[in-house]
């Protein structure tokens, strides 16, 4: 595995006293798709959410151990600007209501107070809508509310919304899973274009899905790693017993 972007030593998380996720260490290699699977409650979106600091927004959330941005300790660094450097899409496409497909896209410059000249604006939103693959479809409608989109094209607005802060590393929390079949499947195209410029982590419980679109592959149980590596080989030849059952449907 070429060197990783990021990785985590003995993560832990919790709320309150609960341990959601128990001493996780792991290196995601770079424009590469990790896939994040396992069943309901095993931790997945806590990981995830422990990967740009939104765990602790919860209130007696708490983490030990460490996540490494490029051998950076991102609990040491500021909150905004990790978020900058990690960007995150959740389940439910949440574009801000009020707000225009423009306005949108370039929300996490407004919401973090940096200015732009119209032009530089102009130029984010093209290149962040054509990199979520939505640009030709919305392009004469930029100034309508983003909440006016299907389903799909509003998830692919959130996307843009994330890539419009050139982000190093993309979040993605079960990403399709509010979506219908034809949306899904535009999402997944997009996830492997994606790659070349940002390296992406997908949690997901859709074993079809995390087959089709990543590379590498992490299965999580009852808050531990089980087991990560190729997803070909994992699914295949998984190393572990759980694993299998798992991938055969033995629960889930």
């Amino acid at each position: 595995m070429e060197s990783p972007i990021i990785r985590t030593e003995n993560l832990s998380a919790y709320y309150g006293d609960f341990r959601a996720l128990n001493s996780i260490t792991i290196a995601f290699p770079q424009n590469k798709v990790t896939a994040v699977l396992g069943p309901s409650g095993c931790g997945k979106s806590t990981f995830i959410r422990c990967l740009n600091r939104m765990h602790e927004i919860v209130e007696g959330a708490r983490v030990e151990g460490k996540v490494l941005l490029r051998d950076r300790n991102i609990y040491e660094m500021e909150p905004t600007l990790v978020r900058r450097k990690i960007g995150m899409v959740f389940q439910k496409p949440n574009p801000f209501p009020t707000m225009t497909i423009y306005d949108n896209v370039i929300a996490g410059y407004k919401l973090n107070g940096i200015k732009l000249k119209k032009s530089q604006a102009d130029e984010i939103v093209e290149e962040s809508l054509r990199k979520a693959a939505l640009w030709d479809e919305v392009k004469d409608h930029l100034h309508k509310r983003g909440t006016f989109l299907s389903g799909g094209q509003q998830q692919r607005l959130c996307i843009a919304r994330a890539l419009a802060m050139r982000p190093e590393v993309l979040l993605l929390d079960e990403p399709t899973s509010a979506l219908d079949p034809v949306a899904t499947s535009r999402i997944e195209e997009l996830i492997e274009e994606l790659k070349e410029t940002v390296t992406i982590i997908l949690v997901t419980h859709n074993i079809g899905q995390a087959s089709r679109v990543s590379d590498f592959t992490a299965f999580f149980y009852l808050g531990e790693l089980v087991e990560f590596g190729p997803t070909q080989s994992l699914f295949t030849v998984p190393k572990d017993k759980r694993t299998e059952e798992y991938l055969i449907g033995k629960f889930g």
